[in-house]
């Protein structure tokens, strides 16, 4: 797959992260993904898109810092780039803008 190009699975995160950019971590971003489009995805394949995003360089993330509830455990935050924002525009241009039956709404 060519380094500018995304997938089903990766157009759905990239759409949940341009749409929800505060508090996209793992388990949030899973959930929209789900609430978006119906289908459950593992959060295995959530973090391996995201892994995959990165390395585009359309997302990036950062640590969180630790907290009580999750045992001393940080979050991970994601961020759309530029060159998400880009991806997604590209994808839906085709369809006036219109986010094509299938693609994540």
């Amino acid at each position: 797959m060519a380094q500018d190009t995304v997938g089903p699975l990766e157009y759905e995160l990239l759409s949940v992260l341009l749409q929800h950019p505060r508090d996209a971590y793992g388990i949030t971003i899973m959930q929209r993904v789900e609430e978006r489009t119906g289908r459950h995805r593992s959060l295995a394949a959530i973090y391996a898109g995201l892994d995959r995003l990165q390395e585009k360089g359309m997302v990036s993330s950062r640590w969180g810092e630790p907290t009580a509830e999750r045992g001393g455990r940080r979050k991970r935050y994601y961020k759309i780039e530029a060159s998400g924002v880009e991806a997604v525009r590209r994808m839906v241009e085709p369809f006036g803008g219109m986010v094509p039956v299938g693609m994540g709404a």
